[in-house]
């Protein structure tokens, strides 16, 4: 596939764009999504503080009040802004990409009325590599069960992470309990998420997305499995990767950007 080709599925593109407003309904299609992010917050959080020395040299420290200051963020397929919202409150200067359009107008508006600053921009990954962006951390969350191509967008995202820097993605594990819980359970039984939002044969094994990663030339360095508690009614880590999991991984200092 050419460097420049597009691995957007444009009818997951249509899909996501349906949601207008609701991306930032905290009862609505996307609650199990802001249920979720407290999740891939601290992932990516503790995550980062541990790896990135603070502008001054010195460890960073949570407790400050921008601990992710002086860190550039990329989110690709950023939605709504869910997640690039909470990031840049920590400090990260973030860039938020979409390729729909009204989602990311719907994200440019409720972070202008909350008072946040991220550069949204309506884009494709591969378009915003084509222009030599580079970032210090770069999300793919929940994107690459919706990609056309998994091995080349993912060589895309990591083409983006500065040397030194990190990578995160998350998404659905490819097993007969994914069918039964991400697609059955919460699709037809819970109606936690519109009918159709996934599809089971584009879910990712964690195999296949950890050689993805490495053939991008990154070394996986931490992964963590997503449950759903029922009784507390939160998701919370776990071991057990069978349906969701998040992936972290780190791009070698000395490592030359590679063609993809």
């Amino acid at each position: 596939m050419p460097k420049s080709a597009s691995t957007v599925d444009p009818a997951d593109v249509a899909r996501f764009t349906r949601l207008g407003n609701e991306w930032w309904n905290l009862t609505g299609s996307m609650a199990p999504l802001h249920k979720l992010n407290p999740v891939r917050i601290a992932f990516i959080r503790d995550r980062i503080l541990a790896h990135f020395p603070g502008p001054d040299g010195s460890p960073r420290d949570v407790r400050r009040g921008k601990p992710l200051a002086g860190l550039s963020v990329l989110d690709i397929g950023c939605g709504g802004g869910i997640l690039s919202e909470p990031i840049a409150r920590l400090g990260a200067a973030v860039t938020g990409i979409d390729p729909g359009a009204d989602n990311i107008g719907v994200a440019s508006t409720h972070a202008e009325q909350s008072g946040v600053e991220i550069d949204y921009r309506a884009t494709t990954a591969e378009e915003l590599a084509a222009t030599g962006a580079r970032f210090d951390v770069v999300m793919a969350m929940e994107v690459v069960e919706h990609v056309t191509d998994v091995k080349a967008f993912v060589g895309t995202a990591c083409e983006m992470v500065k040397p030194g820097g990190l990578f995160f993605a998350a998404t659905l594990n490819r097993t007969l309990k994914s069918f039964a819980l991400a697609i059955v359970g919460a699709e037809y039984v819970l109606r936690w998420v519109p009918k159709g939002t996934h599809r089971w044969e584009q879910f990712v094994t964690p195999a296949e997305l950890a050689e993805a990663i490495e053939t991008a030339g990154l070394d996986v360095t931490d992964r963590s499995g997503v449950v759903f508690n029922p009784l507390a009614n939160a998701w919370r880590a776990s071991r057990d990767m069978d349906v969701n999991y998040m992936l972290a991984a780190e791009k070698p200092v000395l490592m030359a950007d590679q063609a993809f």
